[in-house]
């Protein structure tokens, strides 16, 4: 028998990750349960975020550029795109862009990539309204201007102990993916709702600063080599191998 035989995810990443995440987890022998903490909306683009002298294109996201326009996309394929991940670069290929590099997972290799290519103009950096300023910040450092483009906004779903059990059902979660540190904020305040769902759980997280989330909450948390969702699944079949 497999070591993900049974064994319970949790799956908190809004949609369409989660649909995805979702069929990897059952490739792999797990029974995923999808419980989003998050919903994403686009927003209208506000054309002043646009500039006339952009060089390149950056993207910390794959839901960035699920939100984007088309038209503001293909006006932009030609250009070098620097994206924050393998994922995310897989995105902007089947977006249309012909010239993808990927950075490795997270907004500071993002912003030192661009940084070494000096782009001859700005940075349009196609983003989400709920962020950390570290990819604005190195590059104003460096004297590289950037164009901010917010396509989609995060907002908190926040169920109750009564929706969690309805999902979840008489079964306890062995493991939960946490993604993001808004979605872990969320998650440890639900685990004191529902306190018997979650007692074994171990919570995998995508980096340090997710985990931190459940620093001095007196649960097991591991986080993946690298941030991106592959050495998160990775990090996952190790742990329930061991544990088996």
């Amino acid at each position: 028998m497999s070591s993900a035989s049974g064994r319970r995810v949790l799956v908190t990443r809004p949609e369409p990750g989660a649909s995805e995440t979702v069929r990897r987890l059952e490739d792999m022998g797990f029974s995923p349960v999808t419980m989003p903490l998050q919903e994403t909306r686009t927003l209208p683009v506000q054309h002043g975020a646009i500039r006339n002298d952009v060089a390149a294109v950056a993207v910390p996201s794959a839901s960035a550029i699920r939100h984007a326009p088309g038209h503001l996309l293909q006006a932009w394929t030609g250009l070098p795109c620097f994206a924050v991940g393998a994922a995310t670069a897989n995105i902007a290929k089947g977006a249309g862009f012909s010239h993808v590099l990927a950075a490795e997972g997270d907004a500071a290799s993002l912003a030192d990539m661009v940084i070494r290519s000096r782009p001859a103009g700005s940075v349009a950096y196609i983003c989400g309204r709920v962020r950390r300023p570290v990819f604005e910040e190195r590059l104003a450092a460096a004297g590289i201007p950037v164009g901010i483009v917010e396509t989609y906004d995060t907002l908190p779903l926040g169920p109750d102990a009564e929706t969690v059990e309805s999902v979840l059902g008489a079964g306890a979660v062995d493991y939960a993916l946490v993604f993001s540190a808004n979605a872990a904020t969320l998650l440890v305040d639900l685990i004191g709702q529902s306190e018997d769902m979650f007692r074994d759980a171990v919570f995998l997280c995508i980096s340090a600063r997710v985990a931190g989330a459940f620093a001095d909450k007196g649960r097991k948390t591991i986080v993946a080599l690298e941030p991106s969702e592959a050495a998160l699944l990775d990090t996952l079949r190790e742990t329930a191998g061991r544990a088996s």
